[in-house]
């Protein structure tokens, strides 16, 4: 799990794409909705602002039609206003004043005296506790009025009569259902229409990140078509950020080409430069038996370096060598030479697995090490290939006796002859690490635990 999480999370840091895809989605998915908040937002409060106006606006038309005489309060009949004539239609008025009250511990106090109250507030319970602002001031509340939400609007004034004040206080409420239900309707129709704008967004950006990152794409398929030989350059043509990019790995790959152009004719020179005098070593008659002997064997070296000059340069870096055909090559010839043992040579290879460089030097190298093996083994060779995204893995294993532990590491040592070891491991190392190393791979030597014998541990690690 923890590793799973890993590689996720290097998945997300690692990858343009999504970094670009999240930051997106981070601007839809996040800033979209706060700007939908803050709009029902601006939208409720426009509404209750205008709510709060319109009931202010009844209170004046109430106090100018209102009348005091011998200290008591007139009212007409009916409002201008409709609402307020209309039994429960939702907008209520009612005016009060305090008046002292004696208790029962003989201590006065204030309490409400109802003086008018519309026609619309019969059959209606007001609660038992209202606002009761000072004279001049009014105030906004919301209150529960027969189970439902209701503004209440309350203010105080003062009447002049015979030179006494008569202050009363209106209390005007209005029911917010039709307030409550705009804001719902104005809320959930937000919320569609954000919602289809999210998606909308999403589908844009997902186009636009995708016609974007086109180039990218390209290359990339460029690159596969370079790795697997197809083309020898990138011929697209790309905007102005990756025209550097592509033209240094143009530059890269005609570099790498020629170079190895240039290794592959100087050592077929140095090789036909060196058949000449060989030759006529060989051909003078007094010449030593030994000495003979290793003239032959340096015009065989000579013969092997002319045919590796020969095939190397054809391929390159990018390209891949089936392994399971060179394997099959090398199991077939090795199953002739040494028909006599009679080895049992068991070969699994990962399917599709390739070796990224030069059909010769995988050559070289898995002849070595297999030749090798069927030295020193008893009656089993085991083969295997492997790889994933990382890292590409031939592990040869045999029954023989087996390399000591003390051997390994001087075994492997540059500078050291590797035929002064034991018969059947030694011989050719010092090729095969050589060109392991030229392809910045790993040679290790441990002893199977499945054979016995000798285990020869191959690792090239994979650029990606």
């Amino acid at each position: 799990m923890f590793n799973q999480l890993n590689a996720f999370r290097l998945w997300i840091t690692q990858s343009l794409k999504v970094r670009l895809m999240l930051s997106a989605m981070f601007m839809v998915v996040i800033m979209l909705p706060v700007i939908g908040i803050t709009l029902s937002n601006a939208f409720n409060d426009q509404l209750q602002s205008a709510l709060k106006n319109e009931l202010r606006a009844y209170s004046y038309s109430i106090f100018s039609v209102a009348e005091v005489e011998n200290n008591q309060l007139l009212m007409p009949e009916q409002l201008l206003e409709n609402q307020f004539n209309v039994i429960q239609s939702g907008l209520y008025a009612q005016i009060s004043t305090l008046t002292p009250v004696r208790t029962s511990q003989e201590k006065n106090s204030l309490t409400f005296k109802t003086l008018w109250q519309s026609n619309s507030l019969m059959g209606v319970s007001l609660p038992n506790k209202l606002p009761s602002p000072k004279v001049g001031e009014s105030t906004f509340t919301e209150m529960l009025i027969e189970n439902e939400l209701h503004m209440a609007y309350s203010m105080s004034v003062s009447f002049n009569e015979s030179e006494q004040e008569f202050p009363i206080t209106l209390h005007l409420f209005k029911n917010q259902a039709e307030f409550l239900a705009i804001t719902n309707d104005f809320k959930q129709q937000l919320w569609i229409w954000l919602i289809v704008l999210i998606l909308v967004f999403i589908v844009v950006q997902f186009i636009g990140l995708k016609w974007t990152l086109k180039p990218l794409d390209t290359l990339t398929k460029e690159l596969e078509k370079v790795e697997k030989g197809d083309q020898n350059a990138l011929q697209s043509e790309y905007p102005i950020e990756l025209e550097q990019v592509t033209s240094q790995l143009n530059t890269l790959l005609t570099t790498e080409q020629n170079q190895r152009k240039r290794y592959r004719n100087a050592l077929s020179d140095l090789a036909h430069s060196l058949k000449t005098p060989l030759a006529v070593i060989q051909s003078q008659p007094a010449l030593p038996k030994e000495t003979k002997e290793q003239v032959t064997n340096i015009s065989n070296m000579v013969e092997h370096q002319l045919k590796r000059a020969q095939s190397a340069g054809e391929s390159a870096w990018h390209l891949g060598v089936s392994i399971q055909q060179t394997t099959d090559k090398l199991v077939n010839t090795l199953n002739k030479i040494y028909r006599e043992k009679a080895l049992d040579i068991a070969v699994d290879i990962q399917e599709k697995a390739l070796f990224k460089g030069d059909e010769a030097d995988l050559m070289e190298i898995l002849g070595n090490l297999l030749d090798n093996a069927c030295k020193a083994a008893q009656s089993q060779i085991q083969f295997t290939v492997s790889f994933n995204a990382h890292c590409l893995r031939f592990t040869i294993a045999d029954d023989g006796q087996g390399i000591e532990e003390s051997q390994r590491k001087v075994i492997l040592e540059r500078g050291t002859r590797a035929d002064t070891y034991d018969k059947g491991h030694g011989i050719g190392l010092a090729i095969v690490r050589d060109l392991v190393t030229s392809y910045n791979g790993e040679l290790t030597i441990q002893r199977s635990s499945a054979l016995g014998g000798a285990l020869f541990v191959l690792t090239f690690h994979l650029v990606k």
